[in-house]
């Protein structure tokens, strides 16, 4: 490990988990369905049949896993609110239930000394609003605003940083366009349409938290950086498709006011014209950006790749059980291409971790996961040198805090770095986790030891 390691004071650590994910209960208490509740009762949508239905029974465990937290060390926890829990019908009357859970969950934080970082949409839909088209359907925005505002009124102040969406990007290429998530959609027309509609309600959420807000508001991205696998002028052009698709198709809108121009290449007559009034919309000023990074992806031209005509090409490097590439390198990449492009905004990174395999809980107790430790420290090391070089990146959130339902791939991909046993809910700390807390209580200087 490289020695030197340093972050600034007053960096925020923390972890990082979704609502569907660990929850459970999901329509306990007065909740109503989600497009996750319905796609995971879809036969053949989810690997082993697995569903959100108990998850991680944080909704009824929560005061063991702020315990659990408090253990950690974490100065943060990042996680997102089930829309259809507080609004069951996506619009209309509040359930009282669903809101005092959020609000019990924030205020024992605080009692511990941990800050939330709230996500309002993590993909889950309230399937009531999916019934009148979703993200298809331009009153989305408003309804989100509506949305949002519920939560700011209730909780802002004692919430200070809110985050609008989690991975646009990835809820519509998922659930829209090749349909491996909810809603289950394949659909080319359909996928700038939810994109765009995605971005009006994150324009409409923020313009309302400067009417109800006081603190601070941002939106979380899924970054990839795209390398070309050689210098032909067709890797190139397909390099700049993969980018503009995945790594500028949001950005770009709310820092520039437009979209990639690749954008109309990759989609054709799928490609909508958008009103010049949207984009005062969209543009609205945000306070912080958060990144959420995994892997970098090599591109090499492929001209039957639909739609971008690009391909990924595999490395000779270690993978995670996700077939994601481990290359700390693209972090600093991408916090410095964050830096250059969009004027070096606060940004915390929201999410980075690893699916690795994790050996059975030893009879001390102990779960060994080496891979996942090397990991972190590599990653954390990629941050700091960006922070080094200029990149005003303010906070680091493991993914994840448990191990949970990873979506349609159920619980087969273990990313937490504290374990959880599905059968009995026994939660156990794993070497990463005593790991990262060592990182948290030296500031980093830890990493410097290792």
């Amino acid at each position: 490990m490289a020695h030197g390691v340093q972050f600034p004071a007053g960096f925020l650590w923390g972890a990082a988990t979704s609502a569907y994910q660990i929850e459970g209960s999901p329509l306990a208490d007065g909740a109503g369905p989600s497009i996750w509740q319905r796609f995971a009762h879809t036969p053949g949508m989810m690997r082993n049949g697995d569903t959100g239905d108990v998850a991680c029974d944080h909704y009824r465990r929560w005061r063991e896993d702020v315990a659990l937290m408090r253990e950690l060390g974490l100065q943060a926890y990042r996680f997102s609110v089930s829309w259809s829990r507080v609004l069951p019908e996506g619009r209309g009357r509040p359930n009282a239930a669903g809101l005092d859970f959020y609000e019990r969950l924030v205020d024992a934080l605080l009692e511990n000394g941990i800050e939330p970082l709230v996500t309002l949409f993590h993909w889950d839909l309230p399937a009531a609003l999916d019934d009148r088209g979703g993200w298809l359907n331009p009153d989305i925005a408003y309804w989100f605003a509506e949305y949002a505002t519920l939560l700011f009124r209730r909780l802002d102040g004692r919430v200070k940083k809110w985050a609008t969406l989690n991975e646009p990007w990835v809820v519509t290429d998922g659930g829209y366009l090749h349909g491996a998530l909810a809603p289950g959609h394949r659909n080319r027309f359909e996928a700038p349409i939810a994109s765009h509609h995605l971005l009006r309600a994150h324009g409409a959420a923020v313009h309302a938290y400067r009417g109800n807000g006081r603190h601070a508001i941002g939106i979380v991205v899924n970054l990839e950086p795209k390398y070309p696998a050689s210098s032909s002028a067709d890797d190139l052009a397909a390099t700049r498709r993969a980018d503009a698709y995945m790594n500028r198709q949001y950005l770009d809108p709310i820092y520039f006011g437009r979209y990639p121009e690749e954008l109309a290449e990759i989609f054709g007559e799928a490609w909508p014209a958008w009103p010049a009034a949207d984009f005062d919309l969209i543009r609205q000023p945000i306070d912080f950006l958060g990144v959420n990074y995994y892997t970098r992806s090599v591109v090499r031209h492929d001209a039957d790749a639909w739609p971008l005509r690009a391909a990924a090409v595999k490395q000779h490097a270690t993978y995670t059980e996700t077939g994601w590439e481990v290359y700390p390198q693209g972090l600093t990449d991408t916090l410095l291409w964050v830096r250059e492009r969009y004027g070096n905004p606060p940004v915390y990174i929201t999410e980075n971790g690893a699916a690795f395999y994790d050996p059975p809980v030893a009879e001390n107790g102990a779960i060994e996961d080496p891979l996942r430790v090397q990991y972190q420290k590599k990653h954390l090391a990629a941050v700091a040198d960006a922070i080094a070089r200029g990149c005003d990146v303010r906070g680091y959130m493991a993914w994840s805090l448990l191990d949970n339902l990873e979506w349609s791939l159920g619980y087969s991909k273990r990313f937490g770095i504290v374990h959880v046993d599905f059968a009995t809910q026994q939660r156990t700390i794993k070497a990463s986790g005593r790991h990262y807390a060592q990182v948290i209580a030296s500031n980093g200087d830890s990493l410097n030891r290792a």
